[in-house]
């Protein structure tokens, strides 16, 4: 296949979906798989849902479209507040939406009451990210706004840490979740609430030795699909790192100076090279071999790319890798590259990049996609 490309081990998938779902089955927390960083790909999904999970979101009502379009039938949840322009759409792509305005939600009941739907509502309470959501204070009086809504259901309350302000998410404020979802409950008089308490940074917490308190869901996406913890970008134990890998062709490799000569833009030179090796890894040479993999900023994101050994970045533009070898590199030859969950996100959007998913030998490839789906 020609590069560039991003090769998805779906058996890699499957083991960290099977993985958190029974290390958090103790707890009483489920797993919502996020599915934003694959374009909302139903054969990914799949590989999701066969390691236990039973609940898939995304934040685009496009993805979750095409989740629907590819086959998957498990209950759906947009992420991303609609705005109310998008309400007819949202409710026809979701079962359940994140929402922290009425205003939106008022949307969302008209929207469900026309098309003769009821549509699940997750209030975001904010916990101090400052990302989203509504103040503490504010959330009972919405809550009840929301309750006395028809076309809607408040079916939970919701949280988000990690993301914006880089808040850790801990005992304190899923405390104060659970005591706010008590709260919502008793007064309105609800059933049992989804208590979403945050994404992939709240596992150490949920892991941990103390109470969950009312927290009985989290959204997965970064630990489900790299097995990395995003608090830093270390791999979780028992969780495998070799899902995704970004391939790229060389497109040149020679011989070359250390340093540019002529005069040189700072702005130019900032945007060029965003990354770049160290300069005591350069300090006393005059030459090294310099290496271009057809791989640039349109299709990843190469501060999240982690090279292959013996190699280093050195720099990228929008449709060169530039990269420092230990040798000559013939034209044509694939590197192959490790990601995080930003360059994930951009190889995935990228129209440029093709995504090769391996399915595991013991799904019948009859039953799979052709690649158009994935």
């Amino acid at each position: 296949m020609t590069a560039p490309r991003i090769e998805v081990d779906l058996a890699a998938i499957e083991h960290n979906a099977r993985t958190l779902v029974a290390r958090l089955a103790p707890t009483g927390i489920t797993v919502t798989g996020v599915t934003k960083a694959t374009l909302g790909s139903p054969q990914i999904a799949r590989a999701v849902l066969r390691g236990g999970v039973t609940r898939l979101a995304d934040s685009r009502i496009e993805n979750l479209e095409r989740l629907r379009r590819g086959g998957i039938t498990a209950p759906l949840t947009l992420l991303r507040s609609p705005a109310p322009a998008q309400a007819a759409r949202a409710i026809l792509a979701a079962d359940v939406s994140l929402v922290s305005d009425i205003d939106v939600v008022r949307s969302l009941a008209e929207a469900s009451k026309a098309a003769g739907l009821s549509h699940g509502v997750v209030l975001m309470v904010e916990l101090g990210d400052l990302r989203e959501g509504l103040m503490p204070g504010e959330l009972l009086t919405t809550a009840r706004q929301v309750a006395a809504l028809a076309g809607v259901e408040l079916v939970g309350l919701g949280a988000n840490l990690a993301c914006l302000s880089g808040v850790i998410p801990g005992t304190e404020q899923m405390r104060d979740l659970s005591a706010l979802a008590s709260l919502v409950a008793t007064r309105l008089g609800l059933p049992a609430l989804r208590v979403s308490g945050g994404n992939s940074a709240n596992l150490p917490w949920a892991l941990g030795r103390g109470s969950v308190g009312a927290v009985n869901d989290l959204r997965l996406g970064e630990a489900l699909l790299l097995g990395l913890d995003p608090l830093t970008a270390q791999p979780i134990d028992g969780l495998r790192t070799d899902a995704f890998t970004v391939v790229g062709a060389v497109i040149e490799s020679r011989e070359k100076p250390t340093e540019p000569w002529g005069q040189v833009a700072p702005v130019a030179a900032r945007a060029a090279h965003a990354r770049h090796s160290a300069p005591s890894a350069r300090a006393g040479r005059a030459r090294r071999i310099q290496t271009i993999v057809a791989l640039g900023r349109q299709d990843s994101d190469p501060d999240g790319l982690t090279p292959p050994a013996g190699a280093s970045i050195l720099g990228a533009s929008s449709d060169h890798l530039v990269l420092e070898t230990s040798a000559v590199v013939a034209a044509g030859a694939e590197m192959r590259f490790g990601v995080d969950y930003g360059a994930l996100l951009r190889a995935m959007a990228s129209p440029f990049v093709a995504v090769l998913a391996t399915e595991p030998a013991d799904v019948s490839l009859a039953a799979s996609p052709s690649p158009s789906a994935l």
